[in-house]
């Protein structure tokens, strides 16, 4: 988050708070184009934690002062665009996250004890799965999150297969944060973004009966059962009732 050089102070009454967590556009002094969520900060913060009396905004960990603002706007987004909760961060993947995917979630059983689906089991697996899901964001319809709290990664959750009007959805919490509220805060905050933003009419959901954890997650965020299919599901040497749940 470095600044640029100096240049002359403009646009000193620009209300930049409006613009605190929403999608903007920035176009800076310099001739560069920001977007992304701006984080607002005064300038009594800008004074003590860099030096400078003058209200800013971070996009993507860049740091914009008010007088580097050429112009700034909010914007309409739709794919998979960062979202906030009161706790979460929900962001893309970066290449960087396929160590602790692999070490928090591709190690530990629970994660997949009920699915069977785990794409961190080894750093060549991770590595691989990050790259298609950054791949994918080419796709609008291709919806990859990270839930990272103040940098750490505490889960994920992600909507895929999209096709007449319906999209699926999943979700994983690393263990030491799982009780918490977490997936449910997610959870109905994705939901509210590809129902009311991007206007699938349709989620989807399932899980196995015998995960109870999963089944309230998906109840507590208003996803309604409509199926249940006996020994569907197959993991190992055992197998689960399917639940499927949907959201409209």
């Amino acid at each position: 988050m470095e600044r640029p050089q100096a240049a002359e102070k403009k646009n000193a009454h620009m209300n930049l708070l409006k613009f605190d967590e929403k999608h903007v556009r920035v176009k800076d002094i310099y001739g560069g184009t920001h977007i992304g969520v701006a984080d607002y900060y005064d300038s009594g913060y800008c004074l003590h934690e860099f030096g400078e009396n003058e209200d800013a905004v971070i996009i993507e960990e860049f740091l914009i002062y008010e007088s580097q603002i050429a112009s700034i706007e909010e914007i309409e987004v739709h794919g998979c665009v960062e979202l906030r909760t009161e706790r979460l961060k929900l962001r893309r993947y970066r290449p960087g996250d396929a160590e602790d995917l692999h070490h928090y979630l591709g190690k530990d059983p629970a994660t997949y004890q009920y699915s069977g689906w785990n794409p961190y089991a080894t750093p060549e697996m991770t590595q691989e799965a990050v790259r298609g899901f950054i791949k994918g964001y080419d796709d609008e319809h291709a919806y990859s999150w990270v839930m990272d709290t103040d940098g750490v990664i505490v889960g994920t959750i992600g909507a895929y297969d999209y096709k007449d009007d319906q999209i699926e959805i999943g979700y994983t919490v690393v263990r030491g944060w799982r009780g918490r509220g977490l997936a449910t805060e997610a959870l109905k905050k994705v939901l509210e973004y590809l129902t009311e933003n991007e206007k699938i009419p349709c989620v989807t959901a399932w899980c196995a009966a015998e995960n109870i954890g999963s089944r309230k997650v998906l109840e507590k965020a208003g996803m309604q059962l409509v199926c249940t299919e006996k020994d569907a599901i197959t993991v190992g040497d055992r197998t689960y009732d399917k639940l499927t749940y949907m959201f409209q």
